[in-house]
């Protein structure tokens, strides 16, 4: 059983960065696109960000495109997400989720495709 473990969240100031891990155990990550999701209070979870198992594809939400950057170290079973210029409208809960299908850039963010996910890490931006 694939289990997930988000980490590197906490409160920034506007313009400031933030490194997000999801660390897994149970499995091999790397049998697994991981995605990146985000749910602000009020607001339903989106999608910002996905990467394909082997690395190849990486997708992004329209916003962080250019700011925010996807990248997984399968000898080490973590997946990360680079937080650049982060904005006020970036604080939410972030999780990582996992899955075994096929990702593609019209349907990496649909949450149904992924069975497994973290319990989330708190993001906040603010001066």
């Amino acid at each position: 059983q694939l289990q997930l473990v988000e980490s590197g969240g906490g409160l920034v100031q506007p313009g400031g960065s933030l490194r997000l891990s999801c660390a897994a155990s149970g499995a091999r990550l790397d049998y697994y696109a991981i995605g990146w999701f985000r749910q602000a209070p009020g607001k339903e979870r989106e999608g910002v960000s996905c990467i394909s198992n082997g690395a190849s594809s990486t997708y992004y939400g329209d916003s962080v495109k250019g700011r925010f950057t996807i990248s997984r170290d399968n000898a080490k079973n973590t997946v990360y997400l680079q937080m650049n210029s982060l904005k006020p409208e970036d604080t939410a809960v972030y999780y990582c989720a996992a899955t075994n299908l096929m990702t593609t850039p019209t349907i990496w963010s649909a949450q149904s495709r992924y069975t497994y996910w973290g319990q989330g890490t708190q993001v906040t931006v603010s001066s």
